[in-house]
């Protein structure tokens, strides 16, 4: 468990998801050439080939057209899922499979550029392609991945897929209603409920459904009640006896039209920001602030999808997740950066940008923010530039002038790490809301150093917050720290509903 854990914390998003589809594309191939599956592995290589290169492509064409970066990692995930879903030739440059493979593939490019508000495109690629495809040349998507076989692999995959990108409560949320829509008619039979139940999760797409496409990023909402409510929403479209007069809905079919109420439960911006300057706030560590002529409305702790653009980007891609760490109050965007040894080339190019250079933010999401009760207590635990978050709040609250009682513990390996110290300083002046710093580094500690030194463990917390019990937490930082201290507090007693975590995903 500690090496997948170790793997997600390390690894970006999308490359989780990449890797899922790949290794799904191997295990097909390997079942096939043991007869298990009843496609040829070469079919598999020749339609992965050629829907791959149709991807490629359409995507230079449009990202040119459309003078938008052209995301790798974007166009071989979609590419690979439509290998997934389009039947494999039975005889390699089969014609029939040639125009679908290429129709389907061609759609599902453009329409990340064609079907885009405000830069953000509305529906899954995918799905949008299959669709089109099926109403214009009247072939489909057979989802041959749904089978007996695969199905271990799918679900394993995909569990981790779905605990990568913290999307569970999306992922069950449908599940349980697809489930209870496709059962519907088969209340009065135990045996037939489960006989119907066991056939869906087996020989129909519902699980890769769920895991690859529903999750997909930039067409779901941004909060967890939103989210819920897209997946029941979904969910119930799924049910093979939906229709609207003589239309019913296939898999493609219901996510699109759940991808319509996802966008309007969602923000709509996708911004170009301009670098006006970078800051170095602590060792190795910078605030890039850049400034856009476009108003963005979020509130404290919300984070971005920042995409930047440069050749050839390692393994780790050009898109990441990042803490939004300016206050709504401020007129510039700030994004606060740890550069690590042997950082990723996407760091790499951010260090190195220059003032007057964009890039791209958008896909505003995150629950990670204060509380309406400002009566409500609460403590903040940061480690490292985890602080981000808690530099927009602290930032927001002096602006505003709103006073709440929080008590912030945050840890760094040492004093050098130490970033914002004056904004918490002021806030100390202004608001009452005291900062206890603790360095984990004992041997590097400083002769003026006046703060604590060691790991924020339980007595550190009953110790500097005795009235715990009583608060709300909110834990911003590694996947790992976070969860370490997730642990900590249950085991102190205090309620799940008063911890709020915020896994930091910058680190890569």
């Amino acid at each position: 468990m500690k090496i997948i854990d170790s793997f997600l914390n390390k690894t970006t998003m999308y490359r989780v998801v990449l890797y899922y589809l790949a290794g799904l594309i191997g295990i097909a191939m390997v079942l096939g050439a043991f007869g298990l599956l009843p496609y040829n592995p070469l079919a598999i290589v020749f339609s992965l080939i050629f829907i791959t290169a149709v991807c490629w492509v359409f995507n230079i064409i449009f990202a040119r057209i459309y003078k938008a970066p052209a995301n790798v990692e974007s166009f071989i995930i979609t590419a690979f899922i439509l290998v997934l879903l389009i039947t494999p030739p039975i005889v390699l440059f089969d014609t029939t499979y040639l125009w679908l493979a290429f129709w389907m593939s061609a759609w599902a490019i453009a329409s990340k550029y064609i079907f885009a508000i405000k830069k953000k495109h509305v529906f899954n690629p995918v799905a949008i392609g299959a669709v089109i495809t099926a109403l214009v040349i009247s072939g489909s998507a057979s989802w041959w991945i749904a089978t007996l076989w695969m199905m271990p692999f799918v679900l394993i995959g995909g569990l981790l897929v779905t605990k990568k990108v913290l999307r569970f409560d999306l992922v069950l949320s449908f599940l349980a209603t697809a489930v209870i829509a496709i059962g519907w008619g088969h209340v009065g039979s135990i045996a037939d409920l489960w006989t119907t139940l066991s056939r869906m999760v087996i020989t129909t797409p519902i699980l890769f459904f769920a895991f690859a496409m529903l999750t997909e990023p930039l067409t779901t909402p941004p909060t967890r009640f939103r989210r819920i409510l897209y997946g029941v929403f979904v969910g119930v479209l799924f049910a093979p006896w939906i229709h609207i007069g003589g239309l019913y809905f296939t898999p493609e079919l219901a996510l699109i039209v759940g991808n319509v109420l996802a966008y309007l439960l969602s923000s709509k911006t996708k911004l170009i920001l301009q670098l006006k300057e970078k800051i170095k706030v602590a060792e190795d560590t910078y605030d890039f602030i850049f400034q856009t002529n476009q108003k963005l409305a979020f509130a404290p702790g919300q984070y971005l999808e920042w995409t930047l653009g440069h050749t050839r980007p390692d393994n780790r891609g050009n898109r990441r997740y990042f803490t939004i760490a300016s206050s709504p109050t401020e007129k510039d965007i700030r994004m606060g950066v740890k550069f690590y040894p042997g950082a990723s080339t996407f760091k790499q190019k951010l260090l190195s940008m220059q003032r007057g250079e964009t890039l791209v933010a958008s896909q505003l999401s995150g629950d990670f923010v204060l509380p309406k009760d400002t009566k409500k207590k609460l403590v903040f635990i940061a480690g490292g530039i985890g602080v981000t978050p808690f530099r927009s709040m602290i930032k927001y609250l002096l602006d505003t002038r709103q006073k709440r009682n929080i008590k912030i513990l945050y840890s760094n390996r040492t004093a050098e790490d130490v970033a914002y110290k004056e904004l918490f300083t002021k806030a100390e002046q202004l608001l009452k809301i005291k900062t206890i710093y603790t360095l984990t580094d004992k041997k590097s500690v400083p002769d003026w150093w006046a703060g604590s030194v060691g790991y924020i463990d339980e007595a550190m917390i009953k110790k500097e917050v005795p009235d715990y019990k009583e608060r709300m937490f909110y834990i911003s930082g590694s996947g790992a720290m976070v969860k370490t201290f997730g642990a900590v507090l249950k085991a102190m007693g205090v309620p799940r509903s008063h911890i709020k975590k915020d896994f930091f995903p910058g680190f890569a």
